[in-house]
């Protein structure tokens, strides 16, 4: 008997999850259940994830780039993949401000409505927390994000999970490699081609525990809503972003179907099991793992491609998060600051939604702290601030999820473009857990 795919396994553990989160919310005590029985699990898994993200990044990128051979072909890949991801974000951006001066979501939202939600989220710990980080933010100088990129403690930065320092590092090791010759460099290439090997395995082990921990995510996510009347008022701009996010997926589809020749239902397919898992954990970060294993193996991008491409794009290739922050500016502007909504704002938006993809978290909800950020580049009034986060908090968790699907499909997709500029796109060799089970069982 045929094995059932793993992206319907997850398919089916996350229609189960939506299910039991909505019984779990007519049931007494049934939301302590779930966050004391159930959301343990999520937690688990995502952690397993990033448990693993750091020496994958690590392993992959340095054998990648000592297998290279020659310098040249960094700088190469590394112009390729920044010049693209820019593009696809000023694409995504440009999608999202057309889309919400089109179907204008926020003109005319009954005053009432605007009162309730302003009532409810504008003292709320999490939307005062995203002012203070955004602040943080804000007030850091003009070169602190590249500062930030070297470290001072690349233990740290493991620990940490700081992406572009680990990225740094890794460039820097597999490049003096190259440098100190074949000969002496072998026996540490061969030590991260066994790490590399290794952790891959440990992906191909994690996800089979992917069906059941994508149905605790989602359980604790549905058990958060609390608030259906709200959700329900927010529907057209939520459905706003939403068609944005799919235009942007076909945008890609077109991308992978004209530059790289592959069929785009093929491309969705290989990559879905990391597209499901991105919608489940909102984190594109603790999808990485699984991101990489799908475009290298099943897709066929070769490991010094994607070893790169996919952790920076982890980090600065945010399409889905700027196309929401142009939407969600915008719609803020629409329900109460219709006076702010000029032409030379929404040019303003696009160059500071972009800058501020390249430094948005791959964590969940950062976007919400990144659109402080776009909304004060502007002039919006600071003491609005609050009540356009609260516009918009009640949908954010599950728009996040949606966009991190785009932020992932994204990454995968410029990996291909980049791969095949490179003539390094060639025929997936799908790994699975037991390949050699026969050998040690």
């Amino acid at each position: 008997m045929k094995k059932l795919a793993l992206h319907w396994k997850i398919i089916i553990g996350m229609v189960l999850g939506i299910i039991f989160g909505f019984i779990m919310n007519t049931v007494d005590g049934g939301k302590g259940f779930v966050t004391d029985w159930i959301s343990p699990f999520g937690t688990i898994f995502i952690n397993l994830l990033k448990l693993i993200a750091v020496p994958l990044i690590l392993a992959s990128l340095i054998k990648g780039i000592s297998d290279l051979k020659d310098i040249s072909k960094i700088k190469s890949m590394g112009l390729r993949t920044i010049g693209i991801y820019v593009c696809t974000t000023v694409v995504a951006i440009i999608i999202g401000l057309g889309i919400v001066n089109f179907i204008k979501p926020g003109v005319g939202m009954p005053q009432d409505t605007i009162e309730k939600i302003k009532l409810k989220y504008e003292n709320d710990a999490g939307v005062t927390d995203k002012l203070v980080k955004a602040t943080a933010q804000k007030d850091a100088g003009p070169l602190q994000a590249l500062v930030d990129i070297f470290p001072s403690n690349i233990f740290q930065s493991f620990a940490d999970a700081s992406m572009l320092q680990v990225i740094f590092f890794a460039l820097f090791v597999g490049i003096s490699l190259l440098l100190i010759g074949e000969k002496k460099a072998k026996p540490l290439i061969d030590f991260f081609d066994s790490l590399n090997e290794v952790v891959m395995k440990m992906v191909d082990l994690i996800m089979l525990f992917a069906p059941y921990a994508v149905f605790a995510l989602l359980a604790n996510v549905i058990i958060a809503f609390d608030d259906t009347e709200i959700l329900i008022k927010l529907l057209y701009y939520a459905l706003c972003v939403f068609g944005g996010l799919i235009l942007m997926i076909c945008f890609y589809l077109v991308m992978v179907s004209v530059y790289t020749k592959k069929s785009p239902l093929w491309f969705l397919q290989q990559l879905s099991p990391a597209q499901l898992l991105a919608f489940s954990t909102s984190s594109s970060a603790a999808t990485l793992p699984v991101t990489m294993e799908r475009v290298e193996e099943h897709i066929g991008v070769d490991k010094e491609v994607s070893g790169f491409v996919l952790p920076v794009g982890a980090t600065v290739n945010m399409d889905g998060t700027s196309l929401y922050q142009a939407i969600a500016a915008v719609f803020i502007m629409q329900v109460i600051w219709p006076e702010g909504l000029t032409f030379t704002n929404q040019m303003v938006i696009v160059l500071t939604a972009l800058l501020a993809s390249i430094g948005s978290a791959a964590v969940p909800s950062a976007g919400m702290v990144m659109l402080v950020i776009v909304l004060e580049s502007i002039g919006f009034p600071a003491e609005l601030l609050p009540i356009g986060l609260a516009l918009i908090f009640a949908v954010d968790r599950p728009l996040d999820m949606c966009r991190t699907v785009v932020n992932v499909t994204g990454d995968a997709t410029v990996s291909m473009m980049v791969a095949k500029s490179l003539d390094k796109l060639h025929e997936p060799k799908p790994k699975e857990w037991d390949d050699n089970y026969e050998e040690v069982k």
